[in-house]
Parts: structure tokens; sequence; C-alpha cells
């Protein structure tokens, strides 16, 4: 009989592994990295980012292509933030990073109201600041690390507050056309992550500004999900699968699928009248049986 630790070990490895052919699949399907790039990594101390920069420095030591990476950690000058941490981890690692000093802190506790969400300027002028660097140390890539589920309630959150059908796309241009973001944990699941990164130790930094807010959508839509999976496992798999499947013609954007040149000449590529597509491990002569009654 395997012992306590062996049990351990294999499902450490198990778990490391399986987040590496997660990472490894999410690039290959969109190419996310190619022969002499540039990645940089954006590190901000959380489980997330430490995960991304841990699985990518693993694949690239087998990686058929070379590429290089450098780690980039915004210092946003929050109070008491421990800034010798990331350095003194990643030179532990042997890693080249770069530290970018702005005080977006004391802007955003000026500007956003007390109560109101600071998300959405905080992420503005991150994102605008990382570009820049990115551009001066010469990056082809911007690895962000969002995972599954951030996907997932980013969706929710446009789906309910923005009235879009959007999420977050693995790999994206900038709206500038100067930089290609990718985000490599895109298949992996946020407790499979959280997992990692307890094993792993990382010296996670907990952020005190927007990640310390309790009245985020953000956070009601996690805890909305949190729940569905708990009352119907699965559930999130589906729900990501079907942002891989997307039937333009059962929507409802004129732009995307052209409903006024749709007649009974020239060919269709519509999916047929069928509005709903039945579970694959349903018996079909049952689902054909219905379908000739009604």
């Amino acid at each position: 009989m395997p012992s306590v630790v062996q049990k351990s070990n294999y499902e450490t490895n198990k778990l490391a592994k399986r987040l590496r052919r997660q990472v490894g699949e999410a690039i290959a399907d969109y190419n996310m990295i190619v022969e002499g790039d540039n990645v940089m990594v954006c590190l901000s101390g959380g489980k997330d980012s430490y995960t991304m920069l841990d699985i990518l420095l693993s694949l690239r030591s087998h990686a058929p292509i070379h590429f290089d990476i450098i780690a980039v950690n915004l210092d946003q000058k929050h109070p008491g933030f421990p800034k010798e941490i990331l350095p003194n981890y990643l030179k532990s690692l042997d890693v080249p990073f770069h530290i970018v000093e702005q005080d977006t802190y004391s802007i955003v506790k000026r500007v956003i109201p007390e109560g109101k969400t600071m998300c959405g300027l905080c992420s503005r002028m991150r994102r605008g600041i990382l570009y820049k660097t990115a551009k001066r140390l010469g990056a082809t890539k911007i690895a962000l690390g969002h995972h599954r589920e951030d996907i997932l309630e980013t969706f929710f959150l446009n789906l309910f507050h923005g009235g879009r059908l959007k999420a977050m796309p693995p790999k994206l241009k900038s709206d500038n056309g100067e930089h290609i973001v990718i985000r490599p944990l895109a298949y992996c699941k946020e407790k499979d992550i959280t997992a990692h990164a307890l094993i792993k130790a990382f010296p996670i930094i907990p952020c005190d500004l927007c990640g310390s807010q309790d009245n985020l959508q953000r956070q009601v839509t996690k805890q909305m999900l949190l729940e569905w999976e708990k009352k119907h496992p699965g559930r999130l798999d589906t729900m990501f699968s079907a942002l891989k499947k997307v039937s333009t013609s059962h929507l409802l954007d004129p732009i995307l699928y052209d409903f006024e040149g749709l007649s009974h000449e020239g060919a269709d590529e519509a999916e047929g009248d069928i509005a709903f597509d039945p579970d694959p491990s349903l018996n079909q002569s049952t689902v054909s049986n219905v379908v000739k009654i009604t």
C-alpha cells in the first residue's frame, strides 16, 4: 500500500502536470508564443501570476522553440507594500526582472469616492504603464495571469451589467495595435492554481486596494458561479466550453450573421432550426422520438 507521503507526492505531480498540459494547450490553440518571443510576465505577487511564471518557466525548459521571459512588477506605492519580496524571489530563480514604480495608489484614492469601485481606474492606469514598459523592454508578448473563472466572471459581468456577450479573450491586440496580450492560464481552474500556490509556498503579497473591497460585482458573480458549481458539479466546465462553440446564426447580432440576406436561394451555413443542442450523453433514439412526436 502506498504511504500518505507517496499519495501526496502523486497528487502534487498530477496537479503540476495538469496545469502544464492546460497552459501548453492554450498556448498551442491560440498560437500565444512563437520562436524568438520576449514574453513580459506581469507579476502582481498573487497566486495566479506566480503560478503563470512557474508554469511558463517549466514549459520553456522543454519547449521545441526558444523564447525569453522577463518578469515585471508594478509597484503602485500601496502603503506597507513589501517591496523586497518579489526581487528576492526572482533573484532566487535567476529570472530577469524589472520593477516599475508608479504611485497610482494615491491617484485612485484621491479620484474615486469612498465606497465606490476602484478597479476600473486602477486597471486602466496599470494597463497603460505596462504597455509603455513592454515597449521599452522590447517585449513581443505581455502575459497576464487570468484563469478560467476570471473569463467566466467577465462574461457574466458583461451579460448582466454591460449588455454584451463578451469575455476575456486568451489573446488580443492592444487598442493602439502595438502589443499582443496573452493569458496562458485561460484553461486553468482557480482551485488548481490555489492548490499549486500552496504547495509551492509562493510569497503571496495581498492587494490592499481593489482586492480589499467587498462590494464588487465581480465578487458577487464569483459567489454565484461557486454556488452553481456546488449544486451542479461540472457546470463551469460546460459554460467555459460554450465560449469556444459560438453559433452566430442562433444569436441576434445582424453584424456577425447576415440575417437580412438569408433567403430560400443560395447556400446557408446556419445550423438549422434546432434551438437547443441535446446532451451527447442522451440516447439519440429517444431524442428522435421526441422530435417526431412534437
